[in-house]
């Protein structure tokens, strides 16, 4: 039988190919005492996106890191959005944000100039499609997930340049 255009399954026909690639940003696991010992659960941050200008960040909490990404990856679907990228894949103008204590700063880069970024900056980024930028997490802040909805704030605040 033949299948529709784009579905594709693997070869032990498991699932069909998501249209978004996904990053596993964070995983946190959590304990609380109970009687008889420590009761585990996770929290998992997830960046999903298009690589064409379409992102999205989400988290989820459960038993166990399959579930929690799977309510992660979910989330984020809802909370996708559509960012204005320049023709050299950049972003039209410098913007900054701040979640928290999470600082980030975003700046258009020239075309050849490549991804100028690290950790959570360059993964949402990079699923957002954009490939020439500057960035610079200015917090002293380890919190993944805290930096991440920084760059998201700072992406959502971006305006399309008037040509």
């Amino acid at each position: 039988m033949a299948r529709p255009r784009g579905q594709r399954s693997n070869a032990r026909g498991g699932r069909e190919r998501s249209e978004y690639d996904q990053k596993v940003l964070d995983v946190r696991r959590t304990a609380r005492v109970v009687s008889g010992g420590r009761r585990f659960t996770f929290r998992v941050s997830v960046v999903i996106g298009n690589r064409k200008g379409k992102v999205g960040l989400g988290m989820g909490k459960g038993t166990d890191v399959t579930s929690s990404i799977d309510k992660a990856v979910h989330q984020a679907k809802k909370r996708m959005f559509e960012i204005p990228l320049t023709q050299s894949r950049s972003i039209p103008h410098e913007v900054y944000a701040k979640v928290g204590a999470a600082k980030v700063i975003l700046k258009p880069a020239r075309e050849g100039r490549g991804m100028i970024a690290g950790g959570p900056v360059r993964v949402v980024a990079e699923l957002a499609g954009i490939k020439n930028l500057t960035g610079k997490i200015l917090s002293r802040t380890p919190n993944k997930l805290n930096n991440a909805r920084a760059v998201v704030e700072a992406l959502q605040m971006l305006k399309a340049r008037a040509s």
